[in-house]
């Protein structure tokens, strides 16, 4: 293939996956898991027009997510299968979310981004992700099922290289729906957990034995007391300022932070940090950041850096410890 031919590939890429998306989001994996079916008949479940329908079945089936057969029939391939809402290493979620419309429409002002420093999500909505959701319960949803996936894509690889049972008590500050924390019990029954959001997040959870659930803002004020305090995927969608701020924060607790994040490689390297980066950017108005910038930002918050532990994941786990400076 020719330069000219992978460029262009790449630039034609979202079409790919905007039709992955709205597979997704109308279910045509979970309908295919007893078999191919015609594409009149996954009209008819999906509610959707047959003809367009079948367009867009096609295009999939043309780039081996799903495989056409005689008389317009579709069956799942290899490729699709993370698609079905079942599978143990389901996508579904993450492309239901990426497929959003709110979420494309501030990618698409990263130009503007580009020429200003500038946040696009605030540029093209008016107002912060966070508020935008939180007004929103059904894409709120979507971004909670959303984080849940991309935590279980995570979990098991960050359990295998890190050893959080030496510890007597966590808090996962600012986890969500608390899957980080149940998969970290169930692999170390002995943890006391304390899962920490805000209160449209967490206030009707019930996670069970061995786990409490707080309401607040990690700018403000953390559980006291626990030997550890987990950041997973949360100081990358803040600023400097601000991701110095929920550090210190969780330094006046007094336990160790574990800030688990991907991290920014040397040049021509490691290409999902850096697109994960660019999503910051346009998204929630953070930063994806290098090893030397987090310590940095924790010897800022008094604390000392001890450990960076890699996974399979991509994820690295960095420990730190109180310090007297």
């Amino acid at each position: 293939m020719s330069a000219a031919e992978e460029l262009r590939r790449l630039i034609v890429g979202q079409q790919v996956s905007q039709a992955v998306c709205v597979a997704a989001e109308l279910g045509v994996a979970d309908l295919l898991v007893s078999g191919p079916r015609t594409s009149e008949e996954l009209a008819r479940a999906t509610r959707t027009d047959v003809d367009a329908l079948y367009r867009l079945l096609r295009a999939l089936a043309s780039i081996g997510i799903l495989h056409e057969e005689e008389g317009c029939r579709f069956g799942l391939a290899e490729l699709g299968e993370p698609l079905r809402s079942d599978a143990s290493d389901s996508v579904a979620a993450i492309a239901v979310h990426v497929g959003r419309p709110y979420v494309r429409a501030a990618w698409s002002a990263l130009t503007e981004s580009v020429r200003t420093g500038e946040n696009a999500f605030r540029h093209v909505h008016g107002t912060s992700i966070w508020e935008y959701r939180a007004s929103r319960p059904e894409d709120n949803a979507i971004f909670d099922r959303y984080i849940a996936a991309n935590t279980r894509r995570g979990t098991h690889a960050l359990l295998e290289v890190y050893d959080f049972g030496r510890f007597r008590s966590i808090v996962d500050v600012g986890g969500g729906n608390g899957s980080f924390l149940t998969a970290l019990r169930v692999r170390h029954p002995s943890i006391h957990g304390i899962l920490f959001d805000q209160e449209h997040v967490v206030h009707d959870l019930e996670l069970g034995e061995g786990i409490e659930v707080a309401a607040g803002s990690f700018f403000d004020a953390v559980p006291g007391g626990a030997d550890a305090y987990v950041l997973k995927w949360i100081l990358h969608d803040w600023e400097n300022e601000q991701a110095l701020a929920i550090l210190r924060t969780v330094r006046s607790s007094g336990g160790r932070v574990l800030v688990i994040e991907r991290l920014v490689g040397p040049p021509n390297e490691g290409p999902e940090a850096k697109f994960a980066d660019l999503n910051m950017l346009v998204g929630p108005g953070g930063r994806e950041r290098t090893l030397d910038e987090y310590e940095a930002l924790l010897a800022a918050a008094a604390y000392r850096l001890v450990d960076a532990t890699p996974s399979s994941a991509g994820l690295f786990v960095l420990e730190g410890e109180p310090s007297s400076h």
